[in-house]
C-alpha cells in the first residue's frame, strides 16, 4: 500500500515552520531542526552537477527509515512516492528525489563522523547534560554488523562501530567508526578516548563492561567534569583480588565487617526468568588504599535467579567515582542495571526493527553512514517518548506529513 501524502497546506506550514526555526546565530548557534543540522555536513561532491541537496538527501533517508523503509532502494522508492509539496519541504525544490545508485555513491563518499556529530549537535539539546552529578548514564558499547562479517578480515575486524547511548532517554550521543583489523576489545579501546572525547561528560556517568574498566579512560571521564561507574574482572587482576579480599575473604583469612555498608536490592521477573534478584552492596573501606584515578566507592553486585527451571547465580565487583552523598546503594543499582539499555533499546532494535545485520552494503562509508542513520532515526522516535518502536514505525509507514514533523520539529528536552 503506497502511503499518503500530506496535503499541501499542511506541507506548506511545515516548510514555513522549518524555515522559521532555522538558527540566526550562524555556525555556532544550536541547530534548530535535522535539515539545520545536516547543513554542517562538508559535502564531498563536485559544485558542478549537484541537483539534490545533502541535507535533503540525508533528511530523505532518516524519513524513509522513520516510514519503515529499511534499505537503500526502499529509501528511493519511498521518496518517489511522495507529493511534491511534501519533497520540497525537505529540500526538494524541483519535487523530485533521487534514484538508487545516487543515494549509494553519497553514501560511500560521505565523511561518517560529521554526519555523527551533526546529529549529535541536535540531540544534545534534546538530551542535555544534567545538573546534578551523577544525573544521567551513558552506556559506551561496541556493535558489529553480522552483515559484513563475511568481508571482514581473517584476522578481525568484526567490530565496526562504538556508541555511547543514554540510559534515560534513549538517544545516542556519539558514534565512533572502527577500522581496526585487531582483535575486538583492543578495537574498541583504540577508539574509546576519541569517543569519550565527543560527549559532553558534566553530570553524566559513564558505564560499560569490564573493558573499559580502564585508568586511561577513567582519568579522562573524571577531568572532563564525569564520573564512571565499571564492572572489574579479569582484565585487571590486582584490583579483581582487592575486591574480592574485601567482600569475599577465603575461609584462611580472618573476616572483618565493613567500616562502610550499604546496601540495596531489587526483584522483578521476564525475559524468561522468574525471581531475579539484585543485591549491591557498596563501601569506601578502599579508597585510601586502591591506586586508580578517582575512585570513591566499591561494590559487590550479586544476582541470582531461575532460568528453566534450574537456579543461576553471578557476583560481579566495581567501583565508580560517584561518592556516597551523589550515588547511594540503590542508585548505583540503578546505573548498573541501565546500562543493559544500549543491548536492549539499542542495539537488538537496530538488528531486528530496523534490519541493520540484513544490511548487505558494505563499500566505502556506507555501512557506518546508514549506521549513524539508523541510530538518528531511532533517536528521534526515542526522544517523543517511543518505547514500541516495530508499531510506531508501522503507524509512520502511513503517515509521511507525521514522519515530516518528526523531521521538522525543534528538539524536545528532557528533564
Amino acid at each position: 500500500m503506497e502511503c499518503t501524502a500530506a496535503p499541501a497546506p499542511e506541507a506548506t506550514a511545515l516548510a514555513a515552520r522549518r524555515a522559521a526555526l532555522v538558527p540566526a546565530g550562524g555556525a555556532d548557534a544550536a541547530p534548530a531542526d535535522l535539515l539545520a543540522a545536516f547543513a554542517a555536513v562538508p559535502d564531498p561532491r563536485r559544485p558542478q552537477g549537484r541537483r539534490f541537496a545533502l541535507p535533503a538527501l540525508l533528511a530523505l533517508a532518516v524519513a524513509a527509515l522513520l516510514a519503515n523503509h529499511l534499505s537503500v532502494l526502499a529509501i528511493a522508492q519511498w521518496g518517489a512516492r511522495q507529493r511534491p509539496e511534501l519533497l520540497r519541504a525537505l529540500g526538494f525544490r524541483a519535487g523530485t528525489t533521487p534514484h538508487q545508485s545516487t543515494l549509494q555513491r553519497l553514501f560511500r563518499r560521505l565523511d561518517p563522523a560529521a554526519v555523527s556529530a551533526a546529529a549529535g549537535a541536535y540531540f544534545t539539546q534534546a538530551a542535555p547534560a544534567p545538573l546534578v552529578r551523577g544525573g544521567q548514564g551513558v552506556a559506551i558499547d561496541g556493535k558489529a554488523q553480522r552483515g559484513r562479517l563475511a568481508f571482514a578480515t581473517a584476522t578481525g575486524g568484526t567490530v565496526h562501530a562504538l556508541t555511547a547511548y543514554s540510559h534515560d532517554t534513549g538517544i545516542v550521543l556519539a558514534q565512533q567508526e572502527i577500522r581496526s583489523d585487531a582483535e575486538k576489545a583492543e578495537a574498541e579501546l583504540t577508539v574509546a578516548p576519541v569517543l569519550l572525547a565527543r560527549v559532553d561528560w558534566r553530570g553524566r556517568v559513564l558505564t560499560g563492561d569490564a573493558l573499559f574498566c580502564q585508568r586511561a579512560l577513567c582519568r579522562q571521564v573524571c577531568a572532563a567534569g564525569g564520573d564512571y561507574l565499571l564492572v572489574v574482572k579479569g582484565n585487571q587482576p590486582a584490583l579483581l583480588a582487592d575486591l574480592a579480599l574485601l567482600f569475599d575473604p577465603p575461609a584462611t583469612v580472618p573476616a572483618a565487617p565493613l567500616a562502610d555498608r550499604r546496601e540495596a536490592a531489587t526483584l522483578a521477573r521476564g525475559h524468561g526468568r522468574s525471581d531475579e534478584r539484585r543485591h549491591l552492596i557498596a563501601a569506601t573501606d578502599l579508597n585510601r588504599y586502591l591506586d586508580w584515578p578517582g575512585v570513591a566507592q566499591v561494590f559487590r553486585l550479586e544476582r541470582t535467579w531461575r532460568e528453566r527451571g534450574q537456579p543461576k547465580h553471578q557476583v560481579h565487583y566495581g567501583l565508580t567515582s560517584l561518592p556516597p552523598a551523589a550515588a547511594d546503594a540503590a542508585r548505583l543499582l540503578a546505573l548498573r542495571r541501565g546500562h543493559w539499555q544500549i543491548e536492549n533499546g539499542l542495539h537488538y532494535t537496530k538488528d531486528v526493527t530496523l534490519g541493520e545485520d540484513r544490511s548487505p552494503i558494505r563499500l566505502g562509508a556506507g555501512p557506518m553512514l546508514l549506521a549513524i542513520l539508523r541510530d538518528t532515526a531511532l533517536s528521534l522516535l526515542r526522544a517523543t517518548g517511543c518505547r514500541h518502536v516495530a508499531a510506531r514505525l508501522r503507524d509512520l509507514a502511513q503517515r509521511p506529513a507525521a514522519v515530516l514533523a518528526l523531521l521538522l520539529r525543534p528538539p524536545i528536552q528532557h528533564a
